[in-house]
Formats: C-alpha cells, structure tokens, sequence
C-alpha cells in the first residue's frame, strides 16, 4: 500500500480504519485552510489525479476505510449520472481545437502567462482579506469574449479584459498540448475551469473548499445558460459567428444565474444531486398528489409540481420517466424568480429548456403561486376578487436590474430558515408541458387549486408552515452530543436536514460546517481523482467532529460534541438512521403518482 507524504510540517498524523473485505488506504483529506503562498502555483490537468487531496486540515485529525459504491434502481428521481450535457465532449477526450494567440511549445510565452497570473492574484491584500471572500465566477466565449462575471473587483477598466484575455490564453495552450486544464492552485486560491465549448466557466474561490464542489457549481451555471438558450441554438450562433457577444443574448437573464449560484453555496441537495423535500404530514402529501394527476385528455405534460418555501412538496410524472434533480432544481431556481414572486399576474408561462430532459429543446412552463381564502381574506374584509390575468414571459423579460449580492453573507434558502418564521407559505404550482397551449394548461390548473381548496389540503400545508411543522430542530432526536446533520435516502435521492442552530446559525460557522460536509462528501464518492471512494471518514476539528458514513440505504454527514470520540459518533450516527426511518413518510417523498 503506497501513500502520500504531507507536504507540509503542520500537517497531523492520519489514521486508517480497515474495512473488512475492502482494501484500505491512506486518506489525507482535502484542505480547508492552505497555507498563503504564491511560490506554490499549481496547475492541474484533465489525466488521473493521484488518491487523495494535496494538502490537510491544520489541527485535525481524520480517519476513512474505502468501498466501492453500489449502483442504485430507478426511483422518482434520476440518480447521479456521469455523463454531462455539453456541446462537445471536452471531458471525454474530443479536444475542441482553437488557434491560441501564443504558440504551442513557446515554453517562454507559457511562463510569461503564469508569471502574469502570479502578479494577478498577488495583488490582493491578504492582510484584510476576508475569511470567506465572495468567489468570483465567469463566463466566457472561445474567442475570449466576455458573457458573465459575479463578485469581480475591478480596479482598472482594463481588469476584466486582461483576465478573461489570461484564461483564454491558458485554456488555448494547454488544448494546443493535446490536454485540459482543471484548475489552477495559487496559495490559498483555486480557479476552477470547466470547458463546454463553445463557452468556458471558471470560478476563483479561496474558501478551501474541494474542487469538485466549485466544479459542480460550474455545471450547474452551464445548465442554467441552457435553460435559456439551448444546445442547438448555441452551435448555431456559434458557427455562424465565433464572436459572436453572449452577453448581449443572455441580458436581463442575470438575475436567474444569481440566485443560482447563492442556493448552490448553501443547498447541500444541489451539491449532492438530490432533493430536499418539505417535511409534511404523509396523509396532507399523499390527498395534495392525487390532486395532481391529470386526465387523459391532457395530453403531453410531463411534471405537475407543487412547492412550498422552496421545495418540493409532491409532484406527478409519465410513467417509466423520471425528473433528473438538476432539471428540478433548474426548474425551481426559474420559477422563484423576483419578476415571478413579486408579479402583480396571478400567473406566469415561460420557455424553459430543461437539459437533462433534452437540452436542444424547450418545454412550457406554468406558473402559478397561491393563497387559501382563510390566509388571503383578513378577517371581516370582503372577499377580493379572484385575479383570472396572466402573463406570457418571453426570453429576456426579467428584470435588468440586480440587488447587490451580500458581502458577510447571501440571505438563506428556505433550508436554512428558522422553524415558523416564514411571513408567507409561498405555495406555488407548476405544470410542464411540451406543447404550447397555454388555455388547455390554465384551465386544468385551476381544477387542481380548486380540488386542494375544496377538501382543506391547502389550508392544511399553510397551517402546518405557520405552525413550524415543516421544520425540525436537532433537540427532536433527543441525541446526546448531536449538532447537526444531512441524511441522503439513496433510493429516493433526497436528503433533509435540521435546521442550523447555534452556533451555526452564524453565516461564516455555517458555511465553515459546510465545508466539512463538502470535504466528507468528496472523499466519500473520490470526486477529486482518489484512486477509491470511501465508505466511512472521521474528522475531528478545534470545534467539533464529522464524520461521512455510506451504505446501500443511505449516506450520512454527522456533526458532533469536539469531545466525543469515534464510536459515540458511530452511535449517533445509528440513532439519527433509526429516527428517518421512523419519520421517514413525513420526510421524503416516496411513491409520487404516474400517469
């Protein structure tokens, strides 16, 4: 058995737990906090990464036994796949040849550029860095255009020109090589890349995070460009003009890649390709399913989703077709849109490319978010009457304007919500469709509100919200030394989750546990290049102890007391199984009706 020696002297012993019947290795976790250096630039390519990250976790400790993970039946939803939506497979060998503006071989021209990068990065002042700095993303063409920048600090007007013109030079020569380039490790800072020619992503990130977690969110800012300009649109824009402005396409759809890329930072379901329900009463799930189910004369819809706070509550499909949860979440990010919500229309019906459906394509989308009477009418006042308008929400017709992101911290998705402190249920119905007629839809999903207003389901899911039942604190468990965890039902492909309470009700602390649950999640499922995932890894850090823990039901991310050791954690871990499977008809959503 070969292992990797620490690069570093600071970096503490690891040790490794055999699992019976599997090899076992050394594991040296991915690092939370690198030592600041730029001496140290790092660039990696596309060919196999050797097992285990560079680099450790300063003050802990950490053990792990490896396992091959089990392939997982048909369910609700699609499980993680591994194939990629792309307008060419960059990823799998098919290099997308581009004539660089610097030679191939010119090794003088490659060090200048690093060298210029060094000089780049070099220029922020880490003494008032701050601990989490807002990543920085990008997007931009093959020719070296421009399409979209979030947290970019400029501090000249030619900033932006000469970093994308950087990252499009580095991408060339590497590509002219005959190879990829993944990202590139400066000291504390990593940029990501990610290569779906015609476009290139990157994201410059110093949270010390794995990389796959800023490459995920890569993927998931590539889908949500999809969304609203598809595979085959791009090819031919692409081939017509190779510099074509993007940009100018994708305005006034910004805001949808913003509040994408804030519920990837906090959504653990979004980082582990899953579904995080809403916790209701199995009976309220099962009356408001069947609602849903269309009649035989609709013809050619595909999901019928209803929401709740953000998540899903229940939703109906085709039979033998499952919803990938990329496209739910792409769908979900889409429909919670400010010029959506804060519409003065009782509805909205929009074009939506769904990717892993079919990504050359667009479906139709109806949006609708309701009130019970009981919620709606203050008591005493006169019924209002129903609004019956709607609106068509064409390419484009989203607001221009963008509030400025947070700098400490972007506001909490509903996951992250304290339990009944929502001001409203933000109840909402989604229908869609792969034809276009609208009055058909409308019509049908006014028979759906209808029937969950007439039986109380409606105003059952609106008290159970105000009453804080969609939500649980750690204190429910009644499990010693728990803080906090994240459970994933393998077959269902869902997780969920207590709310964060102290100390991690704190932004930085949140995302710091994150981090960790991140790095367990990384190290379970080797999506950084380790030569084998594993089945169980135990950190301990100055301020608690997680542990990664993978079975064929189930896997599990459990934080605990600094103080207890392994085996209470194991314990823990047990107890938290048995209590989902106890309340796992109020926590998942199992058997969504077909049609």
């Amino acid at each position: 058995m070969a292992s990797r020696s620490p690069s570093r002297s600071q970096t503490p012993s690891r040790a490794v737990t055999p699992c019976p019947q599997t090899p076992s290795r050394l594991v040296i976790a991915p690092s939370l906090r690198p030592t600041h250096s730029l001496s140290n630039l790092h660039v990696h390519m596309s060919g196999p990464s050797p097992g285990g990250a560079t680099s450790s976790h300063t003050g802990e400790e950490s053990s792990a036994s490896s396992v091959i993970n089990v392939d997982m039946g048909e369910g609700i939803l699609v499980p993680e796949a591994d194939a990629e939506v792309g307008l060419a497979d960059a990823e799998a060998g098919n290099v997308y040849v581009i004539a660089a503006s610097v030679p191939a071989g010119d090794e003088a021209s490659k060090r200048a550029l690093r060298d210029h990068l060094r000089r780049t990065l070099n220029k922020r002042d880490s003494s008032t860095a701050d601990v989490y700095p807002p990543r920085q993303y990008f997007i931009l063409t093959d020719a070296g255009k421009p399409v979209f920048t979030r947290h970019l600090i400029i501090h000249e007007s030619d900033d932006l020109a000469s970093i994308v013109g950087i990252m499009q030079a580095l991408i060339s020569v590497f590509l002219d090589d005959g190879d990829k380039i993944r990202c590139i490790n400066a000291g504390n800072t990593r940029i990501s890349i990610l290569l779906r020619p015609p476009l290139y992503y990157a994201c410059a990130s110093s949270w010390g995070e794995p990389e796959s977690v800023t490459r995920s969110h890569l993927e998931y800012l590539h889908l949500q460009v999809l969304s609203v300009v598809t595979v085959a649109q791009l090819r031919r824009i692409f081939e017509r003009r190779t510099n074509f402005d993007l940009g100018r396409l994708l305005g006034g759809s910004e805001v949808l890649v913003h509040s994408l890329l804030e519920r990837a930072e906090n959504d653990m379901a979004m980082g582990t390709s899953s579904l995080h329900c809403l916790k209701l009463d199995s009976v309220v799930r099962s009356r408001a399913a069947n609602h849903l189910v269309p009649t035989s004369k609709m013809k050619d819809l595909l999901y019928l989703v209803l929401v709740a706070r953000g998540r899903v509550i229940t939703l109906a499909r085709p039979k033998k077709h499952s919803i990938h949860p990329a496209d739910l979440h792409i769908l979900l990010n889409t429909a919670h849109s400010p010029s959506i919500v804060n519409s003065s229309a009782s509805a909205s019906w929009l074009p939506l490319c769904l990717p892993k459906y079919n990504p050359s394509a667009f479906v139709h989308v109806f949006v609708t978010f309701l009130q019970s009477d009981a919620q709606s009418e203050p008591a005493g006042a006169p019924s209002p009457e129903h609004r019956t308008k709607s609106r068509i929400y064409p390419s484009g017709d989203t607001p221009h304007s963008i509030p400025a992101p947070e700098v400490d911290g972007t506001k909490p998705e509903s996951s992250l919500l304290d339990r009944g402190g929502s001001s409203g249920a933000d109840i909402g119905l989604l229908c869609v469709s792969a034809n276009g007629d609208f009055e058909s839809i409308r019509a049908w999903c006014g028979v759906v509100i209808e029937r969950l207003e007439n039986d109380g389901t409606l105003a059952n899911i609106e008290m159970a919200i105000r009453n804080g039942l969609t939500e649980y604190c750690v204190a429910d468990l009644s499990i010693p030394g728990l803080r906090h965890f994240i459970y994933k039902s393998r077959s269902h492909v869902q997780i969920t989750s207590p709310i964060f309470e102290e100390p991690y009700d704190d932004v930085k602390e949140r995302r710091r546990l994150i981090i960790l649950y991140q790095t367990l999640y990384d190290g379970i499922h080797a999506k950084s290049g380790q030569n084998l995932p594993l089945k169980l890894q135990y950190i301990r850090t100055e301020k608690e102890a997680v542990m990664g823990w993978i079975t064929q039901p189930f896997e599990m991310y459990i934080a605990v007391s600094q103080g207890l050791p392994k085996s209470a954690a194991i314990s823990a871990a047990n107890a938290v199984a048995r209590w989902v499977k106890k309340e796992e008809g109020r926590l998942f959503l199992r058997d969504a009706p077909i049609f």
